[in-house]
């Protein structure tokens, strides 16, 4: 018997149950229509919202950050990694968020790992007062910090004050939550967040990943959205959603972000972001900052995708955000859904399974795009009723 034989058993396990997520090859740049697995098909799972990541400006910042300054960034930031671009970029992203300073992680991921293990790293009057839909980032930054932490239910406002009272002892109090819900499109109730906040003497940090680009004047995000910026402490943010390159940044009160600069770890320990990356996020900001054109294109999609889901019978959640969860709730048929829209109706739509989402729970998570014209979004809108009646999911 083979030392690793249980990981074989676990793998069976997992598409037995309809949990078994297939990774598909693609093979062209991100677009509304894109090559997969040598297959031309519509685009509807990814986060490019304002088709960005193809965007002749921001290609040709790339090229040029290349010929300028080299591929690699050569070091950590606070070693030989620190680059002039590096410097615009958290200038025009403050400026952007509207926040006297931000700071530049390598991802977002990483901007969550780094700012709220140093929040609350080694002390013992800080406690996390963390939403129950966090995002993994979230949830395993604090995990890093070793801080005490408590959850509030999802949108319970009542329970959040519960945990705030639960807390009151504590010096520190540090309530965390995502801005937009990726999986599901709901917004958090920023304005009542705030209020508790004010009351308890309370951080507040806010993960506007899906925010940017789509809330907001200008895309600025959910903060802006509710005209939020000197009550909410530390917005973090990507740069691979709808900004569509790679990188991510927290911005915050100026002495807040330096104290990130000394302790937040991926910006210690791990090399900076590199050059053309860096050049393509300052075009997209640029790009934003210049008009909404994109952002109003985006949210007429979503429109047109929802109404026409919703009107067909599908439940879509309580999304309020171009984030479009078809629920289907069963984990086998709903990888089946997404095998038959990719095999026969050409649509890329990837199912969101377990652990993703909790088990009973499974969805087809669509993403519509600026870049996608009317014509696509309406046949995602047939094709789903039409699967749907095949399947009998819908009468």
């Amino acid at each position: 018997m083979s030392k690793l034989d249980w990981l074989r058993d676990e793998l069976r396990l997992l598409r037995e149950q309809g949990l078994y997520v297939t990774i598909r090859r693609l093979q062209s740049q991100q677009g509304p229509w894109v090559v997969v697995d040598g297959k031309r098909v519509l685009n509807m799972c990814s986060n490019n919202y304002l088709g960005l990541a193809a965007h002749p400006k921001i290609k040709e910042a790339a090229i040029r950050a290349i010929l300028d300054y080299g591929v690699g960034a050569g070091a950590v930031r606070t070693i030989a990694g620190t680059m002039e671009l590096h410097m615009v970029l958290e200038e025009k992203l403050a400026k952007f968020k509207r926040r006297e300073a931000a700071i530049t992680f390598q991802s977002g991921y990483n901007a969550n790992l780094g700012a709220l293990g140093a929040l609350g790293w080694n002390r013992k009057d800080l406690i996390f007062i963390s939403e129950e839909l966090n995002h993994a980032s979230i949830i395993d930054g604090i995990r890093l910090s070793g801080a005490p932490k408590v959850v509030y239910k999802h949108l319970d406002m009542q329970d959040l004050r519960r945990r705030l009272e639960e807390a009151k002892d504590y010096k520190i109090k540090v309530i965390v939550t995502d801005g937009v819900f990726s999986m599901d499109g709901d917004l958090a109730p920023l304005p009542e967040i705030v209020e508790l906040a004010e009351e308890y003497n309370a951080i507040v940090y806010v993960d506007d990943a899906h925010g940017e680009g789509v809330l907001g004047d200008h895309g600025r995000g959910i903060v802006d959205y509710y005209k939020l910026h000197e009550k909410v402490d530390f917005e973090m943010g990507t740069l691979s959603k709808a900004f569509g390159v790679i990188g991510g940044y927290v911005a915050g009160n100026a002495d807040a972000i330096e104290y990130l600069r000394q302790r937040g770890r991926p910006f210690l320990f791990s090399s900076a972001m590199n050059p053309p990356d860096v050049a393509a996020a300052i075009a997209a900001v640029e790009i934003l900052e210049e008009s909404d054109e994109l952002i109003r294109k985006l949210w007429e999609n979503t429109r047109i995708l929802q109404k026409g889901l919703r009107d067909h019978g599908f439940d879509l959640g309580n999304t309020k955000h171009p984030i479009t969860p078809v629920m289907l709730y069963d984990e086998k048929l709903t990888q089946e859904f997404s095998r038959r829209l990719f095999d026969e109706y050409s649509i890329f739509a990837q199912a969101i399974v377990y652990p993703t989402v909790p088990k009973g729970k499974a969805r087809i998570r669509l993403e519509p795009s600026a870049a996608h014209s009317e014509e696509d979004i309406k046949y995602v809108v047939d094709s789903f009723v039409e699967l749907g009646r095949k399947i009998s999911f819908l009468k």
